[in-house]
């Protein structure tokens, strides 16, 4: 597949590995991603992770604002195929059929579940049994095209959105590499999606990461792990937030809600039903911590037996 001509659009982690193969085994033109962004106090210009393979790799980079208004240097690099992974942004109609083979999507879920964004955290979030990875065609409305391939993961206990975003990346682009080929030779298959059986999930928002320990403490600590670590999920003790990570499940019990009821190394608070056990922690301003170290610099008195809640004064 060396002769391959690929302008590949991704953005965030979830892409690289996906990339980096295909610098390997075929012609990559043009790398298209998200413009970079402004961080921190010093206001540095951060790329994106794809941005830096491409760079790393002396191969053109195209960043625009709206792709649906500023497409044409894809176009006229003439490619065979465009794929994208986690690009960023709707891809415009003008894109989708111009090319020999098309353009393909690599999604992270096994569809038609999950179409939209951050499916990844939503199946940690809905306790899915298994991941996966759909190799689809696109088409003008949102992961809504042909399905070429899937291929799925088991998500176990001790998994979250950390682990199971480079194992699906890593699956991702085994599952591309093998597919590419009957893409190629036109001997793929092309299966429609069961409109039954679509679910479309929206963004993640700021008002999702406060934890709500109301809630059973299966669907906590789902919760929980389906943001570990970035954006992170938070409450609040003793007036201040915590971002909590690295969670278990606890006991089947009942106490009271939000309420620390043991320390090791971990913390253990009751949810609704039952308990989950916290393993790494971060103060509001502070470094992430886990329990042990972070019990070096605090009182266990100052936490045992008090309430976490999801709101500040409690």
């Amino acid at each position: 597949m060396k002769d391959l001509k690929v302008v590949f659009m991704g953005t965030p982690d979830f892409a690289v590995p996906i990339l980096e193969k295909l610098i390997t085994d075929t012609e990559v033109l043009l790398v298209v991603t998200q413009p970079d962004k402004v961080r921190g106090r010093n206001n540095k210009i951060s790329f994106s992770p794809i941005k830096e393979i491409a760079v790393k790799n002396n191969i053109e980079v195209f960043q625009p604002e709206k792709i649906k208004q500023d497409y044409q240097t894809i176009i006229d690099k003439n490619p065979d195929i465009i794929i994208t992974a986690a690009y960023g942004q709707i891809i415009p109609e003008e894109l989708l059929f111009f090319t020999k083979y098309k353009a393909i999507n690599v999604h992270a879920s096994l569809l038609p579940k999950y179409r939209g964004g951050a499916p990844i955290n939503r199946a940690i979030e809905n306790g899915e049994k298994y991941l996966g990875i759909t190799i689809m065609y696109m088409d003008k409305l949102m992961d809504n095209g042909d399905m070429i391939s899937q291929r799925k993961i088991e998500l176990k206990e001790e998994d979250n959105f950390d682990t199971m975003n480079k194992k699906l990346s890593i699956l991702g682009r085994d599952l591309l590499m093998d597919t590419l080929p009957s893409i190629i030779n036109s001997t793929n298959e092309r299966i429609k999606q069961k409109e039954e059986d679509v679910t479309i999930i929206k963004l993640l928002n700021k008002e999702e990461l406060l934890i709500d320990f109301n809630n059973d403490f299966v669907s906590v600590f789902n919760k929980i792990r389906s943001l570990d670590s970035v954006p992170g999920a938070y409450a609040f003790l003793n007036n201040k937030k915590y971002k909590l990570y690295d969670v278990r499940l606890g006991k089947n019990v009942i106490d009271e809600i939000g309420k620390v009821v043991d320390i090791k190394d971990y913390l253990e608070i009751a949810c609704k039903n039952g308990t989950i056990k916290v393993y790494s922690i971060q103060e509001e301003g502070k470094k992430k911590m886990n329990i042990k170290d972070f019990f070096n610099g605090h009182k266990k008195e100052d936490f045992l037996y008090k309430r976490f809640n999801n709101e500040e004064n409690n």
